[in-house]
């Protein structure tokens, strides 16, 4: 797509055998855009976008947002008219954790659990909606400052979409457990019935695809939503497989990562377990903008070849 960029790979031995290679490839749906177009507009956005500094920003925001959520959650749990419903929320908070940490985290919840703070109207349950939407709104902020973003929302309209935005998300996240709930319960049933004999494979298997259900709604809720740009665009996207894809794969390996490898305790005592979950947000709030990137480099390429087409 950049001459300039091309001429230079091409004198670079076995790399410009790629770079045919790519540029023979072409997408479908993408009105003849080759493969090398989108790398080469991939690469440019990580690179010209300050990628590690925006998941920083984003990794801080929603490390301080996670547990204000959690008392957000719990608060609204009296109202859900569901047996056992904060015990599997808990239950699947703390399987989204990193192995070793969510011991650590289990005190801090148990209080935010025991703890009601006075309901709805309470100072807490506000402060909680406050701290939630800072946390989505670092997020849609990081989606802005893509380098092939150039449309931007003013500061309060993009604050009261973000709060809408984690309303939602919270819904979803319910809705999930909810059904997590009941189909244990079918499983259960068919185990009583005697048509299954491993009941908890069938659970462990039915909450890991709807776990991934959550992800990937999830994720193209803010791809699609996130930037004013975004939103003309369709809900499932390639950025959002890339990044379900390369979150299941951090979880699998960070998981190893922890229980091989890490010393973090043994270096700095219990503080290491909150190095650890930092760690742990800041590479997926990477893996999230590098999705993002990906759908933003794909559109890019789309608007200047309908604007080459119709110069």
């Amino acid at each position: 797509m950049s001459k300039p960029v091309e001429d230079n790979l091409n004198k670079i031995p076995i790399v410009n055998w790629i770079v045919k290679l790519g540029k023979s490839i072409k997408i479908p749906g993408l009105e003849g855009m080759s493969l090398y177009d989108i790398l080469e507009m991939y690469v440019l956005g990580i690179v010209k976008g300050a990628l590690t500094s925006r998941a920083g920003g984003i990794s801080f925001s929603f490390f301080m947002a996670l547990f204000p959520f959690l008392l957000f959650i719990l608060t609204l749990i009296p109202y859900v008219p569901i047996d056992g419903f904060q015990h599997d929320f808990l239950f699947m908070i703390e399987q989204l954790l990193p192995p070793n940490t969510a011991s650590s985290v289990e005190e801090v919840i148990a209080d935010i659990a025991n703890n009601r703070y006075g309901g709805l109207l309470s100072f807490g349950f506000v402060a909680s909606i406050f701290l939630m939407t800072n946390g989505v709104n670092a997020i849609l902020g990081g989606f802005e400052y893509s380098y092939h973003i150039t449309e931007m929302r003013n500061i309060l309209r993009q604050y009261f979409i973000a709060m809408a935005m984690a309303f939602f998300l919270s819904f979803i996240l319910v809705i999930t457990v909810a059904v997590a709930i009941y189909f244990e319960i079918f499983i259960n049933d068919l185990k009583a019935n005697g048509w299954l004999e491993n009941d908890v494979f069938w659970i462990e298997k039915g909450r890991f695809l709807l776990f991934i259900l959550l992800l990937f709604v999830s994720v193209s809720f803010l791809y699609k939503y996130g930037t004013k740009e975004t939103k003309r665009y369709s809900f499932f996207s390639p950025g959002t497989v890339l990044t379900t894809l390369l979150t299941i794969l951090n979880f699998k390996l960070f998981a190893i990562y922890v229980l091989k490898f890490s010393t973090y305790n043994k270096l700095y005592g219990s503080i290491g377990t909150l190095l650890v979950l930092m760690l742990f947000v800041w590479l997926n709030s990477i893996i999230l903008l590098l999705g993002f990137e990906l759908n933003a480099s794909i559109n890019s390429l789309k608007k200047k070849h309908i604007k080459y087409n119709n110069s």
